[in-house]
């Protein structure tokens, strides 16, 4: 277990040197990676965005995609990879890009209504949003499982298969995100039900050893381990960055029927990945 605990300061270390040489590698690569955009006539919603000018984006904070600075010190008020995404589309039909302020009831209604071009606020690919809008996907949620490093049956396990057995508790916020999955995922261990506190996870279920192991978004996760020493995580691969537990896709929005201005905006995706994965890293190493 202390060799995981090495290899995820390692990772923190990776992780930033990766993040360096991803933009460096991008900044000789970009323009070779632009996708031009269709010519006029091609795509009715790109003659507009063209005419208008701008690309209206409905914006609303979701990190590590999606970041607003309210301090006014000026600069940009948006960022992330979200923002990042936006920014290289706008450039590359030589309009502005304005930001349209979404909550989280509106943030897909916008898109038939023609408030905005796209919803840029990260949204999860669901089989019932994909009836009402396309996605455009560079990136994913998922989930790690972890537990105490000192706890001798997370020691032993070498995946999280290995906590579905009897003899290992696993706790989750009742009502919680991870609570059906929790349940179809270790039907062999048993399951500790507790209420909401307000943290990220379970994490007093743990440090009080009444729970083995506790599930928690990937994102979060990683500022909690720095947080709360004694701590380790499954898969623990790239410090559990790259689980494919509860994995749903995440990426921006556009409404339906619109097959040409959503191909081109899926090439320059693709061709920025690089870039929005690094800066994607950047955040999460950034966040308490």
């Amino acid at each position: 277990m202390q060799q995981r605990n090495k290899g995820s300061r390692a990772w923190h270390r990776a992780a930033a040197m990766l993040s360096a040489c991803a933009l460096a590698a991008y900044a000789l690569t970009a323009p070779a990676m632009a996708q031009e955009a269709p010519a006029a006539g091609q795509s009715a919603r790109i003659d507009a965005i063209r005419k208008a000018g701008e690309l209206r984006v409905g914006v609303l904070q979701n990190a590590p995609w999606l970041l607003q600075d309210v301090s006014g010190k000026g600069g940009e008020s948006w960022s992330g990879p979200a923002w990042l995404l936006a920014k290289e589309y706008a450039r590359l039909l030589g309009v502005k890009l304005t930001p349209v302020q979404v909550s989280h009831e509106t943030k897909v209604p916008v898109l038939a209504a023609n408030q905005v071009d796209m919803t840029i606020s990260p949204l999860a690919e669901t089989p019932e949003r994909l009836k009402v809008v396309d996605f455009v996907l560079y990136s994913s949620t998922s989930v790690c499982m972890f537990g105490l490093a000192s706890n001798a049956k997370v020691a032993a396990a070498k995946s999280v298969d290995d906590l579905n057995r009897p003899g290992v508790t696993i706790a989750y916020f009742t009502g919680g995100a991870e609570e059906a999955w929790v349940k179809q995922r270790f039907p062999n261990a048993t399951l500790r039900a507790v209420a909401n506190s307000g943290a990220t996870a379970p994490i007093e279920e743990i440090m009080a050893k009444r729970a083995d192991a506790a599930p928690i978004n990937r994102v979060p996760w990683v500022g909690l381990s720095r947080k709360v020493r004694g701590l380790t995580v499954l898969p623990a691969e790239a410090n559990c960055q790259q689980s494919t537990e509860k994995a749903s896709p995440v990426g921006l929005a556009i409404d339906k029927n619109q097959p040409e201005y959503l191909a081109w905006l899926r090439q320059v995706a693709a061709g920025m990945k690089t870039r929005l994965d690094a800066d994607e890293m950047r955040i999460i190493e950034q966040t308490p």
